[in-house]
This record gives C-alpha cells, structure tokens and sequence, in this order.
C-alpha cells in the first residue's frame, strides 16, 4: 500500500482500490455497482454471471489486510435497479456483523427505503464529515466543503492513460488528490473509466498489476 498525508491524515492506498485510514480503522471505497450485470442480463445484454462474485472476494481481501472496524462506501454501491444480488449483498453484511457498512449515498443509489432499513448497513448523509475530510459521492463546489475539510468522493471513475514508444495506448484506473479534493477509483469490477488530466499540483496514484504506483 502506497502511503500518502491528506490535510493531516495518513491514508494508505490499497492495490483494489480503496484507502484504508488508520486513525479511523475505516476503509473508504466507491462506485461498486453491485447487480449491473444481472441488470444488463435482464435487458438482454450477455455479462458474465461471475461479476458479483469477483466483488465479493475482492472486498475479502481488502477486509483481511486492512481489519477495519467500519467500512465507508462512498455512493454507486448497488446498480439502480433491485435484483438478486441485493440479497447476496445482505447476506455478506450479515457474515460480517462485526463490522460497520455505511453507505453515502450516490444517484445510482436508489433502492426503496425498505430494502435499505431490512439490510445491516446504515445510511449517512450525501455529504459526510469525518474528522477533516468530508465525504460523498459526487464532487463538491467549493461552498460546500464545510470549512477545513478536504473532500473525497467517487462518481467520476477516473483513470489515466499512458502511452509507450510504440504509441500503444493503456488506459490504467487511478488515485487523484488535488489541492482541496480527492477521487477514488471505481471498486466495481464491471464499471468503465473516464480518463482525469492531471492538473499543476495534483497527485495521482496509478494502480497496474497489484501495485499503487505514485508519479
């Protein structure tokens, strides 16, 4: 894990993208889309049945190096629409009650009340101060971020890409901490990228082949 100080905050950058922060014993992550396969299935669209699954395990590892106490998914957890691997969700919180889910909600979010209520996980506000950084989903204007906090959100999926002699074109899923916000990169195995250009001052933190590699 790539260590890195966020207005105080030693954050580790985890290769399965998401931070774990120390001080808090919380893992921060976003963009799962749970159930978008099984949501492109019911429209006709062929997608490995596995995805879910490769969530699931994915998560595992993130929970067996980082032993966490809460778990902190910032929105875009679950694919709009309600199928089975909402109830796949439910049962993999009930395996770990010993930890807290809580979810910031995204616009992707929008299951009933009810389905959230009967789950084992809470609900927090769109905007989520903890400590000195403020939480949420989407990227926050300038008036929003309460005062002397540092905003990390998802949403934007963002990834870089680097080209190599041969002008071959990669595009890689990354890390983004600018002056006054961070992005985290979509966790969910089944979800695109949009390419983020680095501004003056930025730091970004690819991730390729199990590594988090800062330039």
């Amino acid at each position: 894990m790539e260590e890195v100080y966020i207005n105080g905050n030693r954050l580790l950058l985890h290769p399965q993208k998401a931070i774990y922060w120390p001080a808090e014993k919380a893992l921060l992550l976003s963009d799962l889309h749970l159930g978008k396969g099984a949501h492109f299935r019911k429209a006709g669209i062929p997608v490995p049945p596995a995805v879910a699954d490769v969530n699931f395990r994915r998560l595992d590892m993130l929970i067996e190096d980082c032993r966490p106490e809460r778990v902190l998914f910032l929105g875009d957890l679950f694919h709009s629409d309600h199928n089975h691997v909402w109830g796949m969700f439910c049962d993999y919180l009930c395996e770990h009650d010993g930890i807290s889910f809580e979810l910031v909600p995204g616009n992707h979010d929008i299951l009933p009340e009810s389905a959230y209520a009967e789950s084992c996980m809470k609900m927090l506000p769109e905007i989520y101060v903890l400590g000195n950084l403020c939480l949420s989903h989407h990227p926050l204007e300038e008036e929003q971020i309460p005062a002397d906090t540092y905003n990390i959100y998802g949403h934007i999926h963002p990834c870089v890409r680097l080209i190599d002699v041969a002008g071959n074109g990669m595009k890689l899923p990354a890390f983004f901490f600018g002056p006054t916000a961070g992005i985290l990169p979509a966790f969910g195995e089944f979800t695109g990228c949009a390419e983020v250009k680095a501004r003056a001052g930025d730091r970004v933190f690819v991730l390729a082949e199990g590594s988090v590699i800062g330039f």
